[in-house]
């Protein structure tokens, strides 16, 4: 089986658009039970059998916005730093990713926290990476968190937990739904559109995420699971989100 991605829903006027460059998607795998107290009812994580027993995985999602703007506002466009903390799930059934937190090093973010109620905040987030070294490197550091990785040798074989490369593209690169805890206490929901993503294995050297540690997910000497980088890929976001209205 390859994964050939999803088709793509046609840009609206009100959605937008963004270049995610110096992409990371640095994976944990924790437990299933202790990431369920975290979701909503309907909620459940997705369980995945490792090499040595069942878990469930989180990720931070860490990259620079380049160009983001909205379509009917081309002139306005922003670059700056961006970390989504997420876990993969299924809602009613349905797969996705639960969106604990985003951070966003710009001014911005108060759209989204204060207009649409996503539990986005304001950080300092500095992204680094060098794709033509031999090996390639990538660095993040914050407020909140530091990542340090470089590129393996060659790409594990297979990745813990999945039969082969298109179960875990699909699965870690290729959520399209999204849900998370609005302000006033309900779930909200958005979807995103990207090309099948190409990314490279990276090893960590040093990682922290005290996010995750806080909710109890991992501790401080917790070795990720995976990361998978790539230099850049494009993204639309089908703005605004709304409401989670389940399915009778």
């Amino acid at each position: 089986m390859t994964f050939v991605g999803t088709p793509r829903p046609r840009p609206r006027w009100y959605h937008a658009h963004t270049d995610l460059e110096d992409f990371a998607i640095v994976s944990y795998r924790v437990d299933a039970d202790a990431l369920a107290r975290h979701l909503p009812e309907g909620f459940a994580p997705t369980e995945t059998t490792f090499g040595d027993g069942p878990g469930a995985l989180v990720s931070a999602v860490a990259f620079r916005d380049r160009d983001f703007h909205f379509r009917f506002l081309p002139q306005v466009a922003i670059d700056c730093g961006q970390i989504n903390y997420r876990a993969y799930v299924t809602a009613y059934g349905q797969a996705g990713v639960w969106f604990f937190g985003t951070r966003l090093d710009h001014p911005v973010v108060a759209i989204p926290q204060h207009l649409w109620g996503m539990p986005w905040r304001r950080d300092h987030i500095r992204i680094e990476a060098d794709w033509l070294s031999t090996p390639a490197h990538w660095r993040l550091s914050s407020t909140d968190a530091r990542c340090e990785a470089a590129e393996l040798p060659r790409p594990p074989a297979p990745l813990d937990g999945f039969p082969d490369d298109s179960h875990w593209l699909e699965r870690l690169t290729h959520p399209t739904q999204g849900w998370y805890r609005r302000r006033d206490g309900r779930v909200g929901v958005y979807s995103i559109w990207h090309p099948v993503m190409r990314p490279r294995h990276l090893e960590v050297g040093f990682a922290r995420f005290p996010f995750f540690e806080r909710l109890g997910l991992i501790t401080p000497d917790t070795p990720p699971h995976s990361v998978l980088a790539q230099a850049r890929i494009p993204f639309d976001i089908h703005t605004p989100p709304h409401r989670f209205h389940p399915e009778p």
